[in-house]
């Protein structure tokens, strides 16, 4: 099993609730780089995600809320559809005010890099993995391969038998396995149907 989940399965672990219990417990998963998850409470005007924390506020900041914002090849649409979602961080730095009030800086896109660079890109085509079902749309299912990283399944590439739409076979939410079909530098393209 990969230490890279889809984005709301660390929250369901004991081990999540002790790395964000409090400060102190923040500043160790700070140090030791650990990716934990939280929800995000809301969205700002400037696209910053509020993410509620059991000890203090926690924000991330546009430019850290997906992988490719800063760089405009993923649009802000993944970031605002955070919200009320889980999402997973990796903690950058922890401040307080002069009024005593803390806030913690997180960063999405850094959990999301080190799932790329030390899970996805090592995947091949023939490998089976995990993925949860993030959205459905005519020409396929888009999925979560871990830490929010987005892969597609193609329609064709879902059921044996012909289906007329992905919400056939599969519902948002669901835990599949898929097979790495191709890649194309970082884009993976899965399939299901050898599974069946």
């Amino acid at each position: 099993m990969t230490d890279f989940l889809p984005e709301g399965e660390l929250l369901k672990l004991p081990s999540n609730a002790l790395h964000t219990a409090n400060v102190a417990a923040l500043e160790d998963i700070m140090k030791k780089e650990i990716i934990a998850e939280a929800v995000c409470i809301l969205c700002d005007s400037n696209h910053n995600l509020i993410v509620d924390l059991p000890c203090a506020e926690g924000i991330i900041y546009r430019e850290n809320g997906a992988v490719g914002i800063s760089d405009g090849s993923t649009r802000d649409i993944a970031i605002i559809s955070r919200v009320n979602k889980i999402v997973c961080f990796k903690v950058v730095r922890i401040m307080s005010s002069e009024s005593g009030k803390i806030t913690v800086e997180l960063s999405r896109s850094a959990a999301q890099k080190d799932c790329i660079a030390q899970y996805t890109d090592n995947l091949n085509p023939g490998d089976v993995i995990d993925a949860r079902i993030t959205h459905l749309e005519q020409f396929g299912c888009f999925v979560d391969i871990g830490c929010g990283v987005p892969s597609l399944i193609p329609i064709d590439s879902i059921s044996v038998s012909r289906i007329s739409h992905p919400s056939d076979r599969f519902s948002v939410g669901q835990h599949i396995k898929a097979v790495v079909r191709s890649r194309d530098g970082s884009r993976i393209c899965l399939t299901h149907k050898e599974l069946l």
